[in-house]
């Protein structure tokens, strides 16, 4: 068992580095904060329902590999460098925070601009067909316009639900009808439930 405590201005990739270097092939790391703010890094949370979130899995990742007939998780960290300027640009210019918008593409493609789920969302940001008709996208393969279209249905969901983050999130995986039905809350899809999860520790750890 790997246990590292993170203390406050400690760089968190530099101690996520540490902690892989010393990580089986198959392996998570968890991340915990407690009452004081200290953050802690482990392998194997004692508490998985008390405040763990999942921050990193080597391997195969079951949410991807489940959900997607097509998609490059080796490609990632190449292709995070190859389109981060893009995805700043893209965030700056519909009004949202760049962190979210890494975090989201990293939910929904693994930054693969190829990725096609087994649903038929394609690229970077996951449109559906309808959803990038919607906002005018003439190419969901073209990365730049993906990405547009889908930091505007972001933007949408943000302001739809009032900036609540959690909300805006599970409505861009379950859409915002399934929001509304069960009464402006997460609906209770396992799937919407652990997108949101993602998505908020990729957003607070950086992506």
């Amino acid at each position: 068992m790997l246990n590292r405590a993170l203390k406050p201005g400690f760089p968190r990739l530099a101690a996520v580095t540490l902690l892989l270097m010393a990580l089986p092939v198959s392996a998570e790391i968890y991340k915990y904060m407690d009452r004081e703010g200290n953050v802690y890094l482990t392998d194997r949370p004692m508490k998985r329902s008390q405040g763990f979130d999942l921050l990193w899995r080597s391997g195969n990742d079951p949410f991807y590999s489940s959900n997607y007939s097509r998609i490059n998780l080796k490609a990632l960290d190449l292709n995070k460098a190859r389109y981060s300027d893009m995805i700043e640009k893209v965030a700056r210019r519909s009004n949202l925070n760049p962190e979210l918008l890494h975090a989201v593409v990293r939910a929904e493609s693994a930054y693969d601009p190829n990725a096609l789920s087994k649903k038929g969302a394609r690229g970077l940001m996951q449109l559906m067909p309808d959803t990038a008709d919607r906002y005018g996208v003439g190419n969901s393969w073209d990365p730049e316009q993906n990405l547009d279209g889908g930091a505007r249905y972001l933007r949408d969901l943000l302001d739809m639900f009032d900036q609540d983050l959690k909300l805006a999130i599970a409505a861009y995986n379950a859409g915002e009808n399934a929001v509304r039905k069960y009464g402006n809350k997460i609906p209770p899809y396992p799937e919407t439930r652990q997108y949101v999860r993602k998505v908020v520790t990729f957003y607070r750890a950086g992506s």
